[in-house]
């Protein structure tokens, strides 16, 4: 977690926390009662039919929700009353639970609809506003995650966020909040400037001499903090979910890489990747029958995880395994990425080139995982009982299903362990799990899981990373990157305005890109003139790193994105990674990888006086900046 804003400390924040963490007690004191307030009733509202299919399953919520944009703040200011924005995205299963619970309930949509101005945004359409809001909410709540809930002032300024709250306890910080921004607003919008004064302040570097000195110091920092945190025994980090955190482990592949043998801990950092890298495959993370991975697991043994399978999740992870493959020379890792990249291509297809954004948790019968899960029935009436026996061994089936639904495949015994137990070859065991395996997708594939088809420029950048680096052993890899090259070229960039679209779908114009949607493109594209060699390749990298500069750098430093309404963090010396890199990062490495190949000393004096910023920042809490720093470590190897 990021360090707590120093300036949030009030009695009436202290109280809201209270209720939202479940410990407020129930009073009815200026509370009004249902006669007085609005009626919450509608057919539909103004996300209706909307393009995101996630917007469009709230357009029959009895909350009259709205989406973000200036016209909403213009009409929270002229009514005077606090925005409610709760962030969200489709394969999203405690977002489901929210909306069931609290957005289809009468009471609390007459709250919402009377006292607040209420907007549903789609994370994955304005992840902009989703980072900062998500930024803040860590840094005065201790955590966050979605669906995310911020209370915003009529000018922008977040004022309390939580994630999912229990509708009883929902209602008490509606009407509490409420009763406080009547009896003095005043001292609630103060409150807001003060917490995000301490993120306005964007430093600009005036030297591109880096020094060498402080990487190393990084590199020490880097390292201790890492391994504070990473669970040496189970790989991961943190004690608790378990997320893949790629930013983290690539940059510790990295450093891995250019420390060489001088570095002590190197045999501890190896261990640790392999074991984060061999539990993430093997256990409940992926899915083993499909090939693709969850969004995190529950619990710190990777077994259980919410079941949402996301595009940039399982790019990012096919890029950090082909990368292991290469540095470790295992074959196993250059196996699992494949399957990424062909789950990517059977399970997130759309009908253009491009990919779709997400799977969801819950199945059509809202079950959550029943799309992956397992009775022993079905698993008896599908297989031979010799088909069985291997599966009982190799994911442990013995007992009772862990999940009420049925088992979650996970391996209890490795292929080479299980073949020696069975007295066969590792060879012949392969060819029995891919029968077994095909058996199953058959039957798996009369089943329904919700698709978020909605096609985003950002993500379906970190894929055409990935199919990149797959291309160089697979042409079918290759021949799946240039259709998607042509497609971002086609449908995703608007030629005569210079611009990326954040997401293409045939219903609407989903809006213009974001920094995070030219850095990762900018990215992919480097990658694929390296594979390449067409100058016409060359000259739209070239334009695509000049738009991402004008419209997101500048003396206010990072903008997310263009035009930003939320008055929190608007310009930032450095962004820190989320579950994506940081894009300011990705763009800064990309532009320098781009500059020493062209010899471009522009291009090298922009990127270098961007990363040469944040100095004490970096110290602190590095293991927050794991690509910026990776993107100094390459220093190492320049001219």
């Amino acid at each position: 977690m990021r360090p707590l804003l120093r300036n949030f400390p009030s009695i009436s924040l202290g109280l809201l926390i209270a209720v939202v963490g479940m410990y407020g007690q129930t009073t009815n004191a200026g509370n009004l009662s249902s006669s007085s307030i609005a009626t919450g009733k509608a057919d539909k509202n103004a996300l209706y039919q909307h393009a995101s299919p996630y917007l469009d399953m709230h357009g029959r919520d009895p909350v009259r929700w709205q989406e973000w944009n200036a016209k909403t703040l213009k009409q929270a200011q002229a009514q005077k009353k606090l925005i409610f924005v709760s962030s969200g995205y489709f394969s999203c299963h405690w977002c489901h639970v929210m909306q069931r619970e609290s957005y289809q309930n009468d009471e609390v949509a007459k709250l919402l609809n009377t006292f607040f101005i209420p907007v549903k945004v789609d994370r994955e359409l304005n992840p902009a506003l989703d980072s900062l809001l998500i930024d803040f909410t860590e840094r005065t709540q201790g955590h966050a995650g979605w669906p995310l809930n911020v209370f915003v002032t009529p000018d922008g300024y977040p004022l309390i966020g939580m994630t999912y709250v229990p509708t009883d306890n929902f209602i008490k910080v509606l009407n509490l909040l409420n009763q406080q921004w009547n009896k003095d607003p005043s001292s609630l919008h103060n409150m807001a400037q003060a917490a995000s004064a301490e993120l306005s302040s964007a430093e600009i570097a005036t030297s591109t001499d880096i020094s060498r000195q402080w990487v190393t110091e990084l590199n020490k920092i880097f390292i201790y903090q890492s391994l504070s945190s990473a669970d040496e025994m189970q790989g991961g980090f943190g004690e608790q979910n378990k997320f893949p955190n790629v930013p983290k482990l690539n940059t510790m592949l990295e450093v891995y890489v250019l420390s060489g043998d001088k570095l002590e801990s190197r045999k501890q950092i190896k261990e640790f990747i392999v074991v984060s890298l061999n539990k993430m495959a093997s256990q409940g993370l992926r899915d083993q029958l499909g090939g693709g991975f969850y969004r995190y697991a529950v619990d710190p043994g990777w077994q259980v995880p919410h079941f949402e399978k996301m595009l940039y999740d399982n790019a990012l992870l096919a890029s950090l395994y082909y990368r292991a493959a290469d540095v470790f020379g295992d074959n196993d890792y250059r196996e699992v990425a494949d399957e990424v990249l062909e789950f990517i291509i059977n399970d997130l297809a759309t009908k253009s080139p491009a990919f779709a954004a997400s799977l969801s948790a819950v199945d059509n019968h809202n079950v959550e995982g029943g799309y992956y899960l397992w009775s022993n029935d079905v698993l008896k009436k599908t297989l031979s009982n010799k088909e069985y026996e291997i599966i009982n061994l190799y994911w442990g089936l013995t007992g009772a299903p862990d999940l009420e639904d049925g088992y979650h495949f996970a391996e209890v015994m490795n292929v080479a362990e299980l073949a020696k137990e069975l007295k066969i070859s590792v060879a012949t065991l392969k060819k029995q799990l891919h029968a077994i395996r095909e058996k199953l997708l058959k039957v798996r594939a009369k089943r329904v899981l919700p698709k978020d088809d909605k096609i985003l420029t950002g993500w379906n950048a970190l894929a055409l990373n990935a199919f990149i680096r797959g291309a160089k052993h697979n042409q079918r890899y290759r021949q799946v990157a240039e259709k998607l090259v042509e497609f971002f070229k086609l449908q995703l960039w608007d030629a005569t305005r210079k611009e990326l679209l954040r997401a293409y779908s045939n219903k609407a114009n989903l809006g213009g890109g974001g920094l995070e949607d030219y850095a990762y493109t900018a990215q992919a594209m480097l990658a694929w003139w390296q594979l390449s060699k067409r100058e016409e390749d060359k000259e739209w990298l070239e334009e695509i790193l000049t738009q991402a500069w004008k419209r997101f750098y500048g003396a206010q430093g990072w903008l997310l994105a263009e035009n930003m309404l939320l008055k929190y963090g608007a310009g930032q010396s450095i962004v820190s990674d989320g579950p994506l890199p940081s894009p300011s990062s990705v763009l800064i490495a990309t532009t320098y990888q781009y500059a020493r190949l062209t010899n471009n000393k522009k291009w090298k004096d922009k990127s270098l006086l961007a990363l040469n910023v944040g100095h004490q920042d970096m110290r602190e809490q590095v293991f927050y900046y794991a690509t910026q720093f990776n993107a100094l470590l390459q220093l190492d190897n320049r001219n």
